[in-house]
């Protein structure tokens, strides 16, 4: 028989429009001639389930839900949600208790990576070149020249806990702090001041299964606008992704290794994707993204594309790999 897969999108961030998008699409890549897939819609306590053309709700007591009188439960849930609840660890505790397998990375993996500061930190320890940001929190006084001092300028701000580059800026001038701490402290309780770094961007994926390690083409970001903020990130027209970027084999193959190290040290699972820039020849990286947008503009699947690889056959290593 065919096993059971939903795919979850939306959740309770300012990402709900993207996991949507990124939803239908991994949706519509799933093989369905091999599983029985459904979509699934989670806002707040609304969870919806559509199946054949119509909608359900899902009763969270075992998961499932009720069609023409017979309880159908899933057999694997494929997370799509980017930031509350899907990338920080509660969709996947839940999930846990329910005995259901997903995706993505364990609860404790998807708590660390979404705190970006304690996720820097840990990273540090183990020697990962990273941005060194310093943390600020809503309603605490702070030192604005201490701050500067610091990171220097230009600097850039954003929330700690907040994906896609909600509520980022880049500040130029000293004066220019309050008002993008006051604009990234509306995202977030906790802010991050970082460094800039006058480098080249770039974002590199990464999954493993069954055994194999599956490194994607590393991609080089130019962005048209000041940085690649979330309009950059969702409309082809306002950046330049090149794939594979032009980077030497050398430091192509330092960002590999540093994407495969990371995998390995925060215990991740299903596809990750890291961030970072290169200067000269140092990686130094910037986040790491346990849901990676999938929509058909997002990185993964132009990376899938560049390898010559269909992004159905991979989506079903994901999913076997946990089955």
């Amino acid at each position: 028989m065919k096993k059971n897969i939903v795919v979850i999108a939306g959740g309770n961030s300012s990402e709900y429009e993207v996991s949507i998008k990124s939803g239908n699409h991994i949706y519509a890549e799933i093989d369905g001639e091999r599983y029985n897939k459904c979509l699934m819609f989670l806002k707040g306590r609304d969870w919806q389930v559509e199946y054949a053309g119509k909608k359900y709700v899902v009763d969270k007591n075992d998961f499932s839900f009720v069609q023409e009188g017979e309880k159908i439960t899933f057999d694997y849930a494929y997370i799509t949600i980017h930031g509350n609840p899907g990338e920080n660890g509660m969709l996947q505790g839940y999930l846990d208790m329910m005995g259901i397998p997903y995706s993505t990375c364990s609860t404790l993996c998807e708590a660390l990576t979404f705190d970006k500061y304690t996720c820097t930190n840990y990273l540090q320890g183990f020697g990962i070149p990273t941005t060194n940001p310093i943390i600020l929190f809503r309603g605490k006084q702070y030192d604005r020249e201490a701050i500067l001092k610091a990171v220097g300028l230009p600097c850039f701000v954003k929330p700690n806990a907040e994906g896609s580059s909600f509520g980022v800026s880049k500040v130029k001038t000293a004066e220019a702090l309050d008002e993008a701490l006051n604009k990234a402290f509306e995202k977030c309780p906790e802010v991050l001041v970082e460094a800039f770094i006058d480098g080249i961007e770039f974002t590199c994926g990464l999954y493993k299964a069954k055994g194999k390690k599956v490194v994607f083409p590393v991609a080089e970001i130019v962005p048209k606008k000041e940085f690649f903020d979330y309009d950059a990130k969702y409309d082809a027209k306002l950046s330049d992704e090149i794939i594979p970027g032009r980077f030497s084999e050398d430091v192509t193959e330092k960002i590999q290794e540093m994407t495969s190290e990371i995998y390995d040290i925060l215990r991740c699972e299903g596809i990750i994707r890291v961030d970072g820039f290169v200067r000269g020849k140092e990686v130094v990286m910037l986040e790491v993204n346990t849901t990676p947008g999938m929509t058909a503009n997002s990185f993964i699947p132009k990376m899938v594309k560049a390898m010559g690889r269909q992004l159905k056959d991979i989506l079903t290593e994901i999913i076997e790999e946990k089955l």
